[in-house]
């Protein structure tokens, strides 16, 4: 394989970090800003360190060097050297001024990575994006988290073209320039990496309010967009005020500058950015009205809103040392959100839509090629770490800490990690140090959890003996080997548990002569132990993990009947979510295997009875009527065939559907459909979680019935939950209503970017070979393109990510499509393209026919001149 870039790919690894030789004592940034071509020009303060005695190396990649000078003196060209992405300066010394003068070219910059334009040349804006390593795009620097600087930024520049002009820190001034030009001046009085840099220049417009926090500080909040959405931006500015108060009120966090900014834009490789003062964030993340927003968007917008705020301390105040500890920001992060998320919605919800991403999105990565550590040895390109496993199980392992510590101990560990770290670059080692010290506690076993690959397997038995009225609980672990790890060593696995009773009660739990109440947690440190109950008149059915208190794949030899005692009893409400999810496994394996249906039959019989259970909330009875998607059936399989995989889990629903009734389906989506004014409260989405599921086993159980309904439905929709629900059936049933549909919604929706990705997302996502026509045709829209990352992800991404049945044809046609339009992606934007590139992941265990054709894509794929980030993902598929 070949890069484009200048630079060869080369492997950073963790045992090699030195402190930096150099470090930028302050920063003083002048942009004249222009679409096309921008200057700036930097003043550097520098301080070296005595220990090294290294010359002056700076990162920069892609920059035209216009001036260069030292100690107010310019600089000869036998005085420095700029090649392959590093400049290096002859000369400097402690105390020094590095001043350059360069030129950007913002409009021509297609991967969104430093500076670039959002939108068009007439009417689109200038932003950045420097994490992780953006900022050499934009000025030469020591571009690492570690080097932690006091910024002073001017930005010049027309101001008709540009009458808004936003950097991080405070405002420290603004004025008027000749020909129509205009400046402002930003000072950040706290000093911080350069990923951390940020500017927006442009037209734009904001809603405001005032803000005091906890301790006393007035702030102004301020959220920026183009004209046409500022409305759609009032639900993000609420969402703001309440993490800001719940962060003062759980962690003692509060905000530090005088004004927080939050931009949208519609061009951004990720989610959102926690720029220091200046948050930028993809629009799909700020933007929220009812008429273009379904419900679970707007929590993902409450989330995302919470997550980039939360980062003001878990980020930018305590920083990571290296991008090795990437997860110390972003899983601990992940975990506060979560925390929030929890508490202003459902808990035991929250905790399910957290596990199955985790096991959607993570245990598929750690099951391959993929597969990395939490904290990663080694690396070639930084922005291909930003993976489920450094966030989301990053955050299930901060989750156990907290777990471990109790909500007391988490806190004071928290106070003292903030306190210790406040202003510094962090390890993971000092965190649990931080967080033992202040429990008292020896965390250091938990640093085994960040340096091993791989999903443990956690082996579960159990034997009573009535004779002695005990129960003996015997947990193994075992994490197979991979990713350069041949032999696992055990982990720390904390257990929360419970006993049930043949009629549903919770046990007394009797363990080692104590009693606790009725759940305890055990701590698994070791291969094999085993944990003794007394007191016992019966065999219990044990409920193990509760909560998921560790990101491990439970095995324990359930029988149905126990499964479903669970699903009906279970007090918590993840553990019940779960049980109904192993039971639907069980069920999913009979019809596979054609064996005996006792797993089918207690499923379906144990959801039926908690359908006609009124008191019971609709949308966890939503989540129990889902069974596991395609993705985690997948994972119980060796040869896979995601095209019988996808007719086995219809057939499994049409059995539910069956034994429910169609009959009581129809009348409680009668009951569900009923007219009600729209509203947000946690009772309403409810109603629509729960209604969208009903519709869907209709449709599968008396399609003609339910059609009618969804048509229906998407006709009087007051909002976008009930229109996309009913889009969807339409869609997937291929109703005849289907085309008309999609027609209204193209024209209703074609000026609104964030309603017209979910169409084309919708029709991606057709189950079966014609899905590759179909999303084919749909690149010719004139709306398509691939320079925008969300209408990437809403077309490509949905099919080839979020439609197995669809991309994994037997023909290998769908294999060969992508990895075409990852050539042409590539050469735009090689973040998204390689992002995209791990919808692969998985081929090894595809049936034969299946394999060799994804094989023979990615072959032809690596022979292909690619981006340092495509190749590295590619390179690593293509792994034994």
């Amino acid at each position: 394989m070949t890069a484009r870039t200048e630079q060869s790919p080369s492997t950073i690894r963790l045992a090699d970090y030195r402190a930096p030789a150099w470090r930028v004592e302050s920063a003083e940034l002048v942009f004249d800003l222009d679409i096309e071509s921008t200057e700036l020009q930097a003043r550097l303060r520098l301080r070296a360190d005595p220990a090294q005695h290294e010359p002056l190396r700076l990162d920069g990649e892609g920059l035209e060097l216009l001036a260069i000078g030292l100690d107010g003196q310019p600089l000869a060209p036998d005085h420095y050297r700029y090649a392959d992405g590093v400049l290096q300066v002859e000369g400097a010394r402690d105390g020094s001024v590095l001043e350059t003068r360069v030129r950007l070219r913002p409009a021509a910059n297609t991967a969104l990575e430093g500076l670039y334009l959002s939108g068009s040349r007439e009417a689109g804006f200038l932003l950045t994006q420097c994490e992780a390593q953006g900022f050499r795009h934009i000025t030469f620097f020591p571009d690492r988290p570690d080097v932690l600087s006091n910024y002073t930024v001017t930005l010049r520049a027309d101001r008709a073209r540009f009458p808004v002009l936003l950097a991080g820190g405070n405002p420290d001034g603004a004025g008027e320039l000749p020909d129509g030009r205009h400046w402002a001046r930003f000072v950040d009085p706290h000093p911080k990496p350069s990923y951390l840099f940020a500017l927006v220049a442009g037209r734009l417009e904001r809603i405001e309010r005032d803000y005091r926090t906890a301790d006393g500080r007035a702030v102004k909040l301020v959220i920026w967009s183009e004209a046409n959405v500022i409305d759609r931006c009032h639900y993000a500015m609420d969402a703001l005020e309440r993490a800001m108060r719940w962060d003062e009120e759980t962690y003692g966090r509060n905000y530090d500058l005088d004004v927080f900014h939050v931009v949208a834009t519609h061009d951004f490789n990720m989610g959102a950015m926690e720029n220091k003062g200046l948050n930028i964030f993809n629009a799909k993340y700020l933007l929220a009205d009812p008429d273009s927003t379904t419900d679970d968007e707007y929590r993902a917008v409450e989330a995302v809103i919470a997550h980039e705020y939360f980062h003001n301390w878990s980020g930018n105040r305590v920083t990571c040392r290296d991008w090795f500890q990437l997860s110390l920001k972003e899983g601990l992060t992940v975990f506060r959100e979560q925390q929030f998320s929890a508490d202003m919605n459902s808990p035991p919800l929250k905790r399910i839509e957290d596990v199955a991403l985790l096991r959607r999105a993570q245990f598929p990565e750690d099951a391959g090629p993929l597969a990395h550590p939490v904290r990663p040895a080694q690396y070639s390109e930084i922005n291909n770490f930003y993976t489920a496993t450094v966030y989301e199980k990053g955050s299930e392992l901060v989750r156990m800490l907290a777990g471990r510590l109790g909500r007391e101990g988490f806190r004071r560990g928290m106070d003292r990690y903030f306190a210790q770290n406040d202003g510094r670059a962090a390890t993971l080692e000092d965190f649990l140090a931080a967080l033992g010290e202040a429990n008292g506690i020896d965390l250091a076993p938990y640093l085994a959890w960040y340096a091993q690959a791989g999903t443990p397997r956690l082996h579960a038995g159990g034997h009573y003996d009535a004779g002695q009225r005990s129960y003996t609980l015997t947990l193994q672990q075992h994490t197979a080997p991979g990713a350069g790890q041949p032999d696992k060593r055990p982990l720390p696995i904390p257990v929360k548990l419970a006993l049930f009773g043949s009629d549903g009660r919770m046990l007394p739990l009797h363990m080692d002569g104590q009693t606790s109440e009725t759940e305890a947690v055990v701590v698994l440190d070791q291969a094999r132990q085993s944990f003794v109950f007394g007191q016992l008149d019966q065999p219990p059915v044990p409920s193990l993990l509760r909560g998921f208190s560790a990101p491990v794949i439970l095995q324990y030899d359930y029988r149905p009947d126990e499964l479903a005692l669970l699903l009906m009893h279970d007090a918590d409400g993840f553990n019940r979510w779960e049980a109904g999810q192993q039971l639907a496994q069980r069920a999913y394996d009979a019809l596979r295997d054609g064996a005996a249906d006792d797993a089918v039959r207690a499923w379906s019989e144990a959801l039926a009875a908690l359908f006609q259970d009124s008191a019971l909330d609709p949308a966890l009875l939503a989540d129990l009527l889902t069974p596991p998607g395609e993705i985690e059936l997948a994972e119980r399989e060796t040869g896979v065939d995601p095209a019988r995989i996808h007719a086995l889990r219809q057939q499994l629903q049409r059995r539910l559907a069956e034994r429910i009734g169609a009959a009581a389906l129809r009348q409680r989506y009668e009951v569900l459909a009923a007219p009600a004014a729209f509203a947000l409260d946690a009772a309403s989405q409810a109603r629509r979680r729960l209604k969208r599921r009903v519709l869907e086993l209709l449709a599968l159980l008396d399609p003609e019935a339910a059609q009618p309904l969804a048509q229906r439905q998407y006709e009087q929709a007051d909002g976008m939950t009930d229109r996309l629900a009913a889009l969807g059936v339409l869609v997937r049933h291929a109703a005849p209503a289907a085309a008309d549909a999609l027609a209204h919604y193209r024209a209703r929706y074609a000026d609104n970017a964030l309603a017209l990705d979910k169409w084309f997302a919708v029709q991606a996502q057709l189950p079966g070979e014609p899905a590759l026509a179909h999303v084919q045709a749909l690149e010719d829209d004139p709306a398509f393109t691939l320079k925008n990352p969300n209408r990437v992800q809403s077309l490509l991404g949905s099919f080839a990510r979020g439609n197995p049945s669809g991309f994994h044809r037997a023909d290998g046609a769908g294999y060969r499509w992508l990895a075409q339009r990852l050539v042409a992606l590539d050469a735009l934007n090689p973040q998204v393209a390689a992002r995209l590139a791990t919808a692969f992941n998985g081929w090894q265990r595809l049936e034969p026919a299946r394999r060799a054709a994804a094989r023979a894509a990615l072959d032809a794929l690596a022979a292909q001149p690619l981006s340092r980030n495509l190749a590295e993902i590619v390179g690593n598929m293509l792994k034994d």
